[in-house]
């Protein structure tokens, strides 16, 4: 069942990896990263929301189901706050761009597979 949309399996994983990195650099603060001067007990619990989200989504049967495409979007949303275009004004840019830019991709891919199962449906 999970084979049936690659392309949607393939964006949520490469967010569940760029949230990951993520969490990991937060948490031993690995230069450079926004983040960090945030504090960690703000975004740990952020990022581990939007990875259980992105596996629900996946044990949910992806774009194949209602509750999958839900998921899929509700993913997408929550990847949106620590790679989404506001960071393109973020001081850091230049040293993050590769994982902002790349898990943008995997957003609009993922956004573009939930439009196509939902016509699919219907």
């Amino acid at each position: 069942m999970l084979m049936k949309n690659p392309m949607a399996l393939a964006a949520l994983v490469a967010l569940l990896i760029f949230e990951q990195y993520t969490l990991l650099s937060v948490v031993f603060e690995v230069p450079p990263h926004p983040q960090a001067l945030n504090g960690v007990s703000a975004l740990v619990p952020y990022l581990a929301l939007a990875m259980v989200v992105a596996v629900t989504a996946i044990l949910l049967g992806l774009t194949n189901t209602r509750l999958g495409r839900l998921f899929c979007v509700l993913a997408a949303l929550l990847a949106l706050l620590p790679y989404g275009p506001q960071k393109y004004f973020d001081y850091q840019f230049f040293l993050l761009w590769p994982s902002i830019i790349g898990a943008q991709v995997a957003i609009v891919t993922l956004l573009v597979q939930v439009v196509k199962g939902h016509m699919r449906d219907a």
